[in-house]
């Protein structure tokens, strides 16, 4: 449980990728809060058809007072109100300014436009929430004239 002594969240966030150099040092690439889905043609479906979308999340915990081991876990809420739970994974705690870099690559289907949020759980206990906006534009071109 995240208690005022720690772990305490450094960052969380949605993006293309995330790089670990040779020293340990993070490069973000192209944070991402949104999608523009495009259908084009005069066969443009009226309604978003399924996406499927890759990225990244990237949450960065300090330990504080906090030892041992937590448990993170990352639960998709859909604009329907519909939670999934999502992938978990566990992070060493050793106390201070150490902590852990958590790189969770996913590979998304969205099934709706509208915003979506990734929910950021340390044992079981919120901790922040990630917006991410689905948006479908269609352009329909009609057929050419003979």
């Amino acid at each position: 449980m995240i208690a005022s002594t720690g772990p305490y969240l450094q960052a969380a966030l949605l993006c293309e990728r995330v790089m670990e150099e040779k020293d340990g040092v993070l490069s973000i690439i192209r944070v991402i809060d949104r999608v523009i889905h495009t259908a084009m043609g005069s066969a443009a479906p009226d309604i978003m058809p399924p996406l499927t979308y890759a990225m990244t999340a990237l949450v960065v915990l300090k330990s504080g007072g906090a030892r041992g081991t937590v448990q993170v876990r990352l639960d998709m809420e859909e604009p329907s109100g519909l939670t999934t739970s999502g992938p978990s994974m566990s992070a060493l705690m050793e106390g201070e300014d150490r902590g852990q870099n958590l790189v969770m690559g996913m590979q998304m289907t969205f099934k709706e436009t509208g915003l979506y949020w990734f929910n950021v759980y340390v044992d079981d206990q919120l901790v922040t929430k990630m917006p991410f906006r689905v948006v479908y534009t269609r352009i329909a071109v009609p057929p050419r004239s003979p």
